[in-house]
């Protein structure tokens, strides 16, 4: 990277201008999937999801519709997790997990080669390591769709057309290929694809009767859409616990440990709802569109970005919770009218199935109003029109123009005005099962974020006191020093700031926080009127390919115009004393704000 001189910017101006960068603050997500579960977190309102990577390879474009399979690409890099240490959710997994391990074990003790072979393997992962969390097993699982089979273990597209996270690893392959081979990987899949064959045997009929039951509910065949998939993978070799749900354009793959024939079957179903639903909201995005009064409401919800800067994904979500909502098993015994009542008898009947009508409502409604307090504040309506639904004859693909058109907008924002939202958001139902409470540098994060800088400042420098040599505490230092360079900013320090972006640069791995670097450092070029350094800033920034639309539009902007702030310009004198004052930063702006 270019070297910025910590005097070059001296200026009062700029200083005070420097100020303004805070309120261009990415918000840090070390488990954005859905984004690693899928490619659609940043799609446009105006169109259906742009098609941004090829398909996987084990997508047949003239295979069935749906389909359950396994694939031995998955198996290997399951299985070279599980030899470095992936041990999540082992107790809980199906016995060929700790046979493959066994097998393995056995290579090991057996040759020098194969220890060789899978120490290399492990030392990459170990210096892959970001989160801790299931993100840094996805993106292993990501490239892993997109490989040949065994021994050549080679990338079936060019990588520019992969998604992003599967190409921060891409370069494990000849490592793997070599461990694949050492130890025989091939040979024990061969041996043991028969239990793979199993697994499909049992979960075939409730995956089957899932997928009948929500269309017969939908009143829409499983044959709706041609050119589009819906692939469930089967590994066993990773945590039961563990829903790896990825869209890749028009092709939806979900990769699931099964244990006794079970799978988390609602959180497939989800997905499902996606792949059959997103179609029909997306080719009304226009009339979407004029909801976008909604979004300013839901700022304060605690909901994933895409949700609240995009009307499309915001109406989709909120049909499936109301669908989901709708169709639950809500844990009450169902209630059947005896026969041979007798006719005097039959209001007492009556009165008990009403009881019990009631009480499921009550657990349904419980469910919709926690959707809506998390900010899915569409999921009443839609909940309201689907009672309806249910006593006509028409499919939803014929009833979903009359709820969206139908929508009273004004009606909605009220509604949304009315409800008091959570203040932590649940899990992915993908991703994890239980609300995340934030701690430590995500704590942090969340408190630069809502403008508290001293709270944000003094849990990053605590995390920078740990001197532990860790591949976890390298990464916490590095963050710790992002969060700590904008804090510097946004208290008028930009020496400070220059110095910890530039120590976030050289001990990161992480693309998000080296993009964002860059870009910042770039910014602050260009305040010091040093339009090439910034250019060059910028484009280090798109090399990273975080796979962040936020990301890409601010580099990119960034390289074609020099980033600016009321108040300061290159033209004007640089000891003008009209300048900005210093001494008072800018006052940052919402988490949600446009990069």
């Amino acid at each position: 990277m270019p070297f910025i001189s910590l005097r070059s910017i001296a200026t009062a101006s700029v200083v005070a201008s420097c100020c303004a960068l805070a309120a261009f603050s990415p918000a840090y997500v070390r488990a954005q999937n859905s984004d690693s579960s899928s490619s659609h977190g940043q799609q446009s309102s105006s169109s259906m999801p742009v098609e941004q990577e090829k398909a996987p390879t084990l997508v047949d474009p003239a295979g069935p519709t749906i389909s359950l399979v396994s694939s031995e690409p998955v198996f290997v890099m399951a299985a070279a997790l599980n030899a470095c240490g992936y041990d999540e959710g082992l107790e809980d997994s199906a016995p060929i997990r700790k046979r493959v391990r066994e097998e393995m074990n056995q290579a090991f003790a057996k040759s020098e080669d194969a220890r060789a072979k899978r120490d290399k393997v492990c030392l990459y992962i170990a210096q892959h390591r970001m989160t801790g969390s299931e993100k840094d097993i996805s993106q292993y699982i990501s490239l892993a769709l997109y490989l040949s089979p065994p021994p050549e273990l080679e990338t079936t597209v060019e990588l520019p057309e992969m998604p992003p996270d599967s190409t921060q690893v891409v370069e494990i392959l000849p490592l793997l290929r070599d461990f694949v081979a050492a130890v025989d990987l091939h040979g024990i899949w061969l041996t043991l694809h028969h239990v793979y064959d199993e697994e499909i045997d049992r979960l075939h009929d409730p995956l089957s009767q899932m997928i009948v039951n929500t269309n017969l509910y939908l009143k829409m065949p499983a044959s709706t859409y041609v050119g589009r998939r819906f692939i469930v993978v089967i590994e066993p070799l990773l945590s039961p616990k563990l829903v790896n749900a990825r869209i890749y354009g028009s092709d939806y793959v979900v990769v699931v440990s099964p244990v006794n024939g079970k799978i988390p079957m609602n959180d497939v179903r989800h997905t499902y709802l996606h792949y059959i639903i997103e179609p029909l909201l997306y080719a009304r995005s226009n009339a979407i569109d004029r909801m976008q009064p909604i979004l300013k409401e839901i700022r304060e919800a605690p909901l994933d970005f895409r949700y609240r800067s995009d009307t499309v994904p915001l109406v989709v979500e909120c049909l499936i919770k109301a669908i989901e909502a709708r169709t639950m098993d809500t844990g009450v015994p169902v209630y059947k009218i005896p026969a041979g009542v007798q006719r005097s008898d039959l209001p007492i009947y009556e009165r008990q199935r009403q009881a019990y009508q009631q009480k499921v409502d009550a657990v349904r409604l419980a469910t919709v109003h926690h959707d809506m307090t998390q900010g899915f504040v569409l999921t009443q309506y839609f909940y309201e029109q689907l009672i309806q639904f249910e006593k006509e004859p028409a499919s939803l693909r014929d009833t979903i123009g009359e709820m969206v058109y139908g929508m009273d907008v004004d009606q909605q924002v009220h509604r949304a005005k009315q409800t008091e939202f959570d203040t932590q958001a649940d899990g992915d139902v993908l991703q994890r099962s239980k609300p995340r409470v934030l701690t430590g540098l995500d704590l942090a994060e969340a408190r630069l974020q809502a403008g508290d800088v001293a709270t944000a400042s003094a849990l990053a420098h605590q995390a920078l006191s740990v001197h532990e040599d860790t591949v976890q505490s390298v990464a916490d230092r590095a963050r710790a020093n992002f969060i700590l360079a904008r804090t510097a900013i946004m208290t008028g320090h930009p020496e400070e700031a220059i110095d910890r972006f530039q120590k976030t640069i050289a001990t990161s791995k992480e693309p998000r926080l080296l993009a964002w670097s860059h870009i910042y450092l770039g910014r602050m070029l260009d305040l010091d009127c040093k339009r090439d350094a910034a250019v060059a800033e910028y484009k280090l920034a798109l090399a990273n390919r975080d796979g962040a639309l936020d990301t890409r539009l601010a580099a990119e902007r960034g390289v074609k115009a020099a980033y600016a702030v009321r108040g300061h310009s290159c033209e004007e004198d640089a000891g003008d004393a009209t300048a900005p004052d210093a001494s008072k930063p800018a006052a940052p702006q919402s988490p949600s704000s446009p990069q």
